[in-house]
């Protein structure tokens, strides 16, 4: 079975945010020993411009190198009208599979209210680009474009849960989460699960949830991944959490879980064997 991290990060500069690992750089060269020895074959990376400017270009430039094992969800400052143009054509670039903003700060998240957005998910949906964000942040807002655009392809990052919760606190809004599934332009990145569990390793106190997920959104909709910079348990951990810990997943919804259902989505042309 091919493993397919949803999430990865690497950087030249700049001082990481939160509980990623205060480093300055962290290049596609350490990432990918760490992914040999937990046995991830590939990885999506998703450029951290909030603390590296350059981190897109840093990405493109991976993607290139290690064809076979990264692919790119990249970004541009999107409130600047100079930068609409660069969406055309934006799969042209190596590696390059879609969109990713992660809208954190209260100022981004207006954006999706005061216009500034609105001519993004057109054009994103005429270039059959998804994208991805902290939509657990924004719900409301997420279905709203969700809605409008039925082609558009999106992804609720870090399982779509509370950001800053934890425990039972993660799940707070799982409903409303869950009620996503309905429209079927919506899948679910389930990366930096270990995070949201003040338990240790394997985290039984997030299977419940995790699974309410996961049946919702079915094994199409429901992508594996670390954001590994920022997990408080190993690489290896975060696979076989997935592989081994979850009594509800396995065989071909497994597959489908730790990469296949990833590729299909974001239209990356993984040679699965």
């Amino acid at each position: 079975m091919k493993i397919i991290d949803a999430q990865i990060h690497i950087w030249g500069q700049g001082k990481p945010s939160g509980l990623h690992r205060q480093v300055p750089v962290f290049t596609a060269e350490e990432v990918l020993a760490e992914m040999d020895a937990a046995g991830v074959d590939a990885a999506l990376i998703h450029p951290p411009a909030s603390w590296d400017p350059d981190s897109n270009a840093l990405a493109i430039a991976a993607a290139a190198r290690y064809p076979k094992r990264f692919a790119v969800m990249g970004q541009f400052p999107p409130e600047r009208v100079e930068n609409r143009p660069l969406i055309q054509g934006w799969r042209n670039q190596p590696g390059m599979v879609g969109l990713r903003w992660p809208l954190i700060a209260a100022e981004q998240q207006a954006w999706l209210r005061d216009g500034t957005l609105d001519w993004l998910w057109p054009e994103a949906e005429r270039e059959g680009l998804p994208i991805a964000m902290m939509g657990g942040l924004f719900l409301d807002d997420f279905r709203r474009i969700a809605e409008a655009h039925p082609g558009l392809k999106l992804i609720l990052d870090h399982c779509g849960l509370v950001r800053t919760g934890q425990d039972e606190a993660a799940f707070a809004q799982l409903d409303t989460l869950l009620a996503l599934a309905r429209l079927p332009n919506v899948a679910v990145k389930a990366t930096g699960a270990p995070h949201y569990s003040t338990q240790g390793y394997p985290y039984r106190n997030l299977h419940d949830g995790l699974q309410r997920i996961f049946d919702a959104f079915g094994p199409e909709r429901f992508f594996w991944g670390t954001d590994i910079t920022r997990m408080p348990c190993s690489y290896r951990q975060c696979v076989t959490f997935f592989t081994e810990e979850l009594p509800w997943l396995g065989g071909r919804e497994l597959e489908w879980v730790m990469g296949r259902g990833l590729c299909q989505w974001v239209g990356w042309d993984y040679d699965f064997g």
